[in-house]
């Protein structure tokens, strides 16, 4: 069989077999999705952490400085979200995705945020200023939140898939990355709306700054530069 003759087979079976959905209670593992036109529905907030400029980094400095550099990025960030009970189902180079979930899942994916913060300025900096202290690097990140139905399911091929995570949050929070490093966490509407007031206010005092996200038909979005003190 031709490569041709295989793809278009494939292509008009995705297109034409109906989809066999199930609501999600916890955050599928790949092998929870089966192929074919299967998926896992789940109300979720999604969580992406994005290491800046991290083209001038591997284009400007020595390969195992942006290796060192990448790693404690994603190591900090990842530990975070496990500990705020998120589930990281995805890496991408220089970011990772978290993958929250229940009662309380947007808190909880606002303090990991606010944390990765914390970890980047008084955990990764003072480690690389005392080991390196002539360098002039100084790492800066993004992270986007957003909560929607999200939907669960398998892409690729045979040997060579991953789950895919389709919907508004999946699509939106990892958008927030690209906006101003100047305020490390980004989140939209849907979550602010229903965070607890310990993930909003510090001392009395709202920690977000309210914006329009003109790309995205001014949907309203909030700032911040605050952290959260990991203990």
């Amino acid at each position: 069989m031709s490569l041709k003759t295989d793809l278009d087979a494939e292509v008009k079976k995705i297109y034409a077999d109906q989809w066999n959905r199930r609501d999600g209670r916890k955050v599928p593992e790949d092998t929870d999705v089966t192929a074919g036109n299967s998926a896992v529905d789940l109300d979720a907030a999604i969580l992406y952490t994005d290491l800046s400029e991290s083209t001038k980094l591997v284009d400007n400095y020595k390969d195992w400085f942006a290796a060192e550099n990448y790693k404690t990025f994603l190591r900090c960030a990842s530990k975070v979200i496990r500990q705020e009970g998120g589930q990281i189902r995805s890496f991408d180079g220089d970011r990772v995705m978290g993958i929250f979930v229940g009662d309380n899942k947007c808190t909880s994916a606002v303090r990991a945020g606010l944390k990765i913060n914390w970890a980047v300025k008084d955990i990764i900096m003072p480690a690389l200023k005392k080991q390196r202290p002539n360098t002039k690097y100084v790492m800066k990140h993004v992270t986007g939140i957003d909560r929607s139905n999200v939907m669960a399911i398998k892409a690729g091929i045979r040997n060579s898939n991953d789950l895919a995570w389709i919907g508004r949050a999946a699509n939106h929070a990892a958008k927030l990355t690209s906006l101003s490093d100047a305020y490390p966490t980004w989140i939209t509407d849907k979550v602010y709306d229903v965070i607890e007031d310990e993930a909003k206010y510090s001392k009395g005092t709202n920690m977000w700054d309210e914006r329009k996200w003109t790309a995205q038909n001014n949907r309203r979005i909030y700032r911040s530069t605050y952290k959260w003190n990991i203990s």
